[in-house]
C-alpha cells in the first residue's frame, strides 16, 4: 500500500560463533548470560563485587561495594551513587601491566590497520607498556599531574589509545575530541573542561584526504588561555 514502507534492511541470517570461540568466551551460551543477568538483578552488590574481584587488579580493596541515597535521587538535587568506595585501582595498569606480568607480554594488544595496506601495526602488550610509560613520563615532565585535564585531538592511530592510557596512568583526565571537528567545536570543548594540555598530530588521513589537525588545534587554542602546552605527534 502507498502508506506502507517495506524495509529492505532486514537480515534474518544467523552466524553462530565457532565451538573454539565459544569455549574461550567469558559467556559461552545464552543460558550463561541469563544466569549472570538474573544474579546481577537479584544481588547487584554481590554480583559486581565478584566481577570486580575476579576481573580487575586492585591496589586497595574497597570498603563498601555500593553507597547511594534514594531520597536524594528522588528529589531535584543531584543523585548520589558511589561504587567501590575506598578502593584504588589504575585502569592503565589493568589494561597493560597485569597482562605482561602474567606472561602475555608478547601477545598482540593492539592490531591497527591504516588506510594504506602497508600502514599496519601489531603492538604487543610489552611494546604498548613501553610506549605508554614513555609518554606518561613526558607528560609528567610537561607538568601534567593527577587531576589535570588533557584534550586528545588525534586521528585514528595507535598513538591515540597510547595517549589515553598514558593520561590514565598518571591520574590525568583525558577528553577525547573527534578529529573531524572544526576549530570552534574543539575550542568549546577545551574551554568547557578548562583543559591545560592538548595532544594532537600534524595531520590525519581520511578517505584519501589530508586533515590539517595541527592547524585546527592552533586556531582553537588561540582562544583558550587555560592551555599551557600543545604536544604534536608527527603523523605526516
Amino acid at each position: 500500500m502507498a502508506n506502507e514502507i517495506e524495509s529492505v534492511m532486514r537480515e534474518g541470517r544467523v552466524f553462530p560463533p565457532s565451538g573454539d570461540f565459544q569455549k574461550a568466551a567469558n559467556i559461552s551460551s545464552l543460558q550463561d548470560y541469563e544466569r549472570l543477568y538474573d544474579e546481577s538483578i537479584q544481588d547487584p552488590e554481590g554480583f559486581w563485587s565478584r566481577m570486580a574481584a575476579e576481573n580487575l587488579h586492585w591496589f586497595r580493596k574497597w570498603d563498601k561495594v555500593l553507597e547511594y541515597d534514594f531520597e536524594r535521587i528522588g528529589r531535584s538535587a543531584e543523585p548520589y551513587v558511589e561504587w567501590f568506595k575506598g578502593g584504588e585501582l589504575n585502569i592503565s595498569y589493568n589494561c597493560i601491566d597485569r597482562h605482561v606480568e602474567a606472561g602475555n607480554g608478547d601477545r598482540p594488544a593492539l592490531i591497527w590497520q591504516g588506510e594504506q595496506d602497508q600502514d599496519r601495526q601489531v603492538i604487543t602488550y610489552r611494546d604498548l607498556l613501553d610506549r605508554v610509560s614513555r609518554l606518561a613520563n613526558v607528560l609528567k615532565k610537561m607538568g601534567v599531574t593527577k587531576g589535570t585535564t588533557v584534550t586528545l585531538f588525534m586521528p585514528m592511530i595507535p598513538e591515540l589509545p597510547v595517549a589515553l592510557l598514558a593520561c590514565a596512568r598518571i591520574g590525568a583526565i583525558h577528553s577525547v575530541v573527534f578529529s573531524a571537528f572544526s576549530p570552534d567545536a574543539l575550542k568549546s570543548r577545551i574551554q568547557d573542561c578548562e583543559s591545560s594540555f592538548v595532544i594532537t598530530a600534524d595531520v590525519g588521513f581520511h578517505a584519501g584526504k589530508v586533515i590539517p589537525l595541527k592547524q585546527k588545534a592552533d586556531t582553537a587554542v588561540a582562544d583558550c588561555p587555560t592551555v599551557k602546552k600543545l604536544l604534536v605527534f608527527n603523523r605526516g
